[in-house]
């Protein structure tokens, strides 16, 4: 018996740029094997040699032990002869076949490069790049695969001698890490006024200068350009949003240290976890009573109250994409009658009363630098204006930011792909990404049918992402944006490609949402080469919460969102279905009413209440109520326009209603940013309001929700003079158990016990926790979304879901 033996091993998973090769080394050389290890297009190859205990103690090692970045899906061995080859090496990366390895997402800087930043003895002292094969840039900078310096931005800057010695060494740190570099060799700080002359001084300490007088500052990042201005500086706060076109939609707070969130918010275990992250994203914290004291009002303006709700002029609009609060797309709920009844059980609270602020913590040396300087947090916020992508080629954004920095810290890395900051909440314990980008794509998503062909799917118009699938692998793309913006639009074609080359994919299936309208369906409808699949919109939407949660139902799926295209050629987005993969059967919804002028109704919730109120009162709306005398001037016109359903289609809507609501309520007539009534009117909601308002549930097959009816029931409220806190309080309760009523009056003809619920609304944490609560109380088993939005940011990875499936069903 032989007392040697070699075998060939493959690694396959999220194995390139995250210290796979310098682990399997150092392995290999502390065990006394022989062999090389190596990156190529599938992942990592490994031949190893020794005797057989120690080789098995390799191999399960690979799977058990394998470096915290890296994500291991498959690890394969065969026998081959053995060679008596005693040493170990690590051998060139190859190419050609089909690609298979994947790849990293960017990860926030490491202990240990910080500790090397901070060390006045280390060559790196004070330098705002220094990373490691376990943290740093990856995705932001990859070109092409494999994971290897030619292949990166980094191709540009040849490694000083230290730093090849450094990435030569299989005892170093940085062994093989590709962006690896030094003040003597990498990326170099300039900063430059705003046009884009260079200014003398240290870049760093000039740039704190600058925000300590209340300057804005934008800073080039790891996926694109930041606006930063002092978050303790009203005026400064108050230029940026002025001259960003942002009037009201939360910005995202950056500070030094957990301490530093701490003092700001309320953070739990989870909270912490997700904060101190490699992925870094922006948490959705409650703000404490002092953080008022500590941060400009205009970080994350109050509260509208009733009397701050009375312009009734067109807004400018929906929001850009920026780094922001809740990225909340059209927002919360349904049904009832008039009266007040009863309370909720305990378990079916759940407040969500006060300040929420998007908090993050430096996630680049350059941010550390900055916020230890300054000693205080900054805003950071996107790097662009009004509806536009954000800015990441250096040109670009001398150009269009020109007109809102004072002053721009930059550098000389390239960004090949640009990727906004991801945006998450914590609910019922779990995490709830709200835009999933940074630091988690590319990232993929394990489908649980594999595809028989390789699959692209378009995903929807706002918050769009695009999903590329093959085998049992959803690669979700960053956040692209909405694509009524050309630049967007733009940025989601070349992001496409990009993704197709890096996973060298060729669709052969192509899913698309179901309006004609949407920017991404007639780009799917124009590609050649490939069988279509369309997808309607709330089906993704539960699709993608099963995917999320590896299952493939059939499920009782509830799907409320802003707007979707129905088989009916209404819009939907109070939805009641039974569901699988494959298909879906519409088991109950949200009565329909007329938006009056069509997407003007979005803008101007007023209008929403307008018509959910003539049908209300059927006709005879009461003249007392605020929200007819705020916009008396137009309100006959707007209900002609209901009435003879002139630009007026038809929605079956709970976001909509959701608006109308908040409208009656004197919260909010006009919104500035998409799902700003939703979020203002969750806000409001009085945590210790046990009651809720009659609903009805009438006819099956599918059943039907009078909204109207909630609608009546809070108009005299109002009327009666009830706390606005009250009113929000009672609402929610009522959509949580109108919720929990639809499934189950869906269980009793269907037999379905598990529910999906998915759709923008389901980022109302106070509408989530309450329904699931009162779900679960009732025996139901329910699943939410962990891994991707259950806003469109979701509906990719739902349509390569349902095309997955309904290709294995040919």
């Amino acid at each position: 018996m032989s007392t040697r033996v070699r075998s060939v091993i493959r690694v396959e998973g999220v194995v390139q740029g995250v210290g796979f090769r310098p682990f399997v080394y150092g392995l290999a050389v502390r065990l006394g094997l022989g062999g090389l290890v190596g990156n190529d297009e599938r992942g990592v190859f490994i031949e190893v040699e020794g005797a057989p205990a120690l080789v098995a103690e390799f191999t399960a090692a690979l799977r058990t032990s394998p470096p915290p970045l890296a994500t291991v899906e498959r690890v394969s061995a065969r026998a081959v002869p053995v060679t008596g080859e005693t040493r170990f090496a690590i051998a060139r990366s190859t190419e050609g076949g089909t690609r298979r390895a994947l790849v990293s997402p960017d990860v926030a800087t490491c202990d240990d490069c910080l500790r090397e930043m901070d060390d006045p003895a280390d060559r790196r002292y004070g330098y705002a790049f220094v990373n490691c094969t376990n943290c740093g840039p990856r995705f932001t900078i990859v070109r092409d695969v494999p994971y290897d310096r030619p292949n990166t931005t980094m191709a540009g800057f040849a490694m000083c001698a230290d730093c090849a010695r450094e990435y030569h060494d299989p005892a170093d740190r940085r062994f093989h890490a590709q962006p690896v570099c030094c003040p003597a060799c990498g990326p170099r700080l300039r900063l430059l006024g705003r046009d884009g002359e260079p200014l003398a001084g240290d870049p760093v300490e000039e740039a704190v200068r600058l925000l300590r007088d209340g300057g804005v500052l934008a800073v080039k990042g790891l996926g694109g350009y930041h606006l930063a201005a002092l978050a303790s500086r009203e005026s400064a706060v108050a230029a940026l949003r002025a001259r960003k076109h942002r009037q009201e939609k939360p910005f995202a707070v950056m500070v030094a240290d957990l301490a530093g969130a701490r003092s700001l918010c309320e953070v739990d275990e989870v909270e912490e976890r997700l904060l101190t992250s490699g992925a870094r994203p922006i948490v959705l914290l409650h703000g404490r009573e002092e953080a008022a004291s500590r941060v400009a009002p205009s970080v994350a303006p109050a509260v509208a109250s009733p009397a701050s709700a009375t312009a009734s002029t067109a807004s400018q609009g929906t929001a850009s994409s920026g780094t922001s609060q809740v990225a909340a797309s059209e927002t919360s709920p349904l049904a009832a009658s008039t009266g007040v009844s009863g309370e909720t059980p305990a378990e079916a609270s759940g407040a969500s009363e006060g300040l929420w602020l998007g908090v993050m913590l430096p996630y680049t040396p350059l941010h550390h630098l900055l916020l230890r300087r300054l000693g205080e947090p900054v805003v950071l916020t996107s790097g662009n204006v009004s509806d536009e992508p954000i800015a990441y080629r250096d040109e670009d954004a001398l150009t269009r930011l020109r007109g809102v920095a004072d002053a721009f810290l930059v550098h000389d890395r390239p960004i090949h792909t640009r990727t906004d900051d991801s945006v998450l909440r914590v609910l019922r314990g779990r995490e709830l990404p709200l835009r999933r980008s940074r630091g988690y794509a590319p990232r993929p998503l394990p489908l649980a049918l594999g595809l028989p062909r390789p699959v692209l799917a378009c995903g929807a118009e706002l918050k769009h992402t695009f999903c590329v699938a093959r085998g049992t692998h959803a690669f979700v793309s960053h956040h692209i944006g909405d694509l009524e913006n050309y630049e967007t639009f733009r940025s989601f074609t070349e992001g496409v490609e990009h993704f197709l080359r890096l996973f060298d994919v060729v669709p052969e299936v192509v899913a698309h949402d179901l309006h004609p309208e949407y920017m991404s369906t007639k780009y799917a409808l124009a590609l050649e080469g490939a069988d279509l699949v369309g997808v309607q919109h709330h089906h993704a939407h539960i699709a993608s919460c099963l995917a999320d949660n590896g299952v493939t139902g059939p499920v009782i799926g509830v799907a409320f969102d802003g707007l979707g295209y129905g088989p009916d050629a209404t819009l939907w987005g109070g939805e009641f279905l039974v569901a699988d993969l494959v298909s879906f059967e519409r088991a109950g919804h949200l009565a329909t009413v007329p938006m009056p002028g069509g997407a003007a109704a979005v803008r101007q919730p007023w209008r929403m209440a307008a018509a959910c109120l003539d049908v209300a009162y059927g006709g005879a709306v009461p003249d007392d109520l605020d929200v007819v005398r705020r916009n008396a001037e137009s309100w006959d016109g707007v209900l002609a326009l209901g009435r003879r359903g002139v630009n007026a289609p038809l929605t079956s809507s709970a976001g909509r209603l959701f608006d109308a609501v908040a409208s009656v309520a004197g919260v909010r007539d006009v919104i500035g940013y998409e799902g700003q009534a939703a979020i203002e009117w969750e806000q409001l909601a009085d945590p210790v309001e046990k009651g809720h308002y009659g609903h009805r549930l009438t006819g099956s097959s599918p059943f039907v929700v009078h909204g109207a009816d909630l609608v009546a029931a809070i108009a005299e409220d109002v009327r009666a003079g009830t706390e606005t806190g009250t009113v929000s309080a009672r609402f929610h309760t009522t959509v949580a158990r109108i919720v929990a009523e639809g499934c189950a009056r869906v269980r009793e003809t269907s037999g379905l016990s598990t529910v999906a619920l998915s759709g923008g609304v389901f980022q109302n944490a106070l509408l989530l926790v309450r329904a699931a609560a009162l779900l679960e109380e009732d025996g139901f088993h329910v699943l939410t979304h962990g891994q991707v939005p259950p806003n469109d940011g979701g509906i990719s990875l739902g349509q390569a879901a349902v095309a997955a499936a309904r290709d294995n069903h040919r």
